[in-house]
């Protein structure tokens, strides 16, 4: 029931009240009656629940007065420390990938029966170009 509607009930409910002394009897009774049919109707009040919503992205601590928990002190610095391990952690990935590249030419090179002074020879260089090796 909105505000225009519980408005309009109070001024019937004045207005009969008002006259209720000069109605005759028979009236004031199914009056009575139909009292009673309306409130044996009336729907039960039931609570009404309301879901509440809290932010949970980083950076909004969702409290809006006093001290802030230690979920939400946590919930700021928790996301950007993570970052940071994953990109360090990538980080070394990529250099032990490329020191293990690295040695496995080194050990190509050192491992051939060619001495290091044939690699240095532009005619070598030449027909490694030319043979794809």
């Amino acid at each position: 029931m909105n505000a225009q509607e519980k408005n309009f009930a109070y001024k019937v409910r004045h207005a009969l009240n008002e006259r209720l002394d000069e109605l005759p009897e028979n009236v004031t009774a199914r009056l009575e009656k139909a009292r009673g049919l309306a409130l044996a109707r009336k729907k039960a009040e039931a609570p009404a629940f309301v879901a509440v919503c809290r932010n949970v992205f980083a950076g909004a601590g969702g409290h809006t007065f006093g001290q802030p928990s230690w979920i939400d002190r946590i919930s700021i610095g928790l996301p950007a420390l993570i970052l940071a391990l994953g990109l360090m952690g990538i980080v070394h990935y990529e250099e032990q990938r490329q020191i293990r590249e690295t040695a496995s030419i080194d050990m190509a090179v050192l491992s051939d029966e060619l001495p290091p002074v044939a690699y240095t020879d532009s005619g070598f260089s030449a027909w490694l170009e030319h043979h794809g090796a």
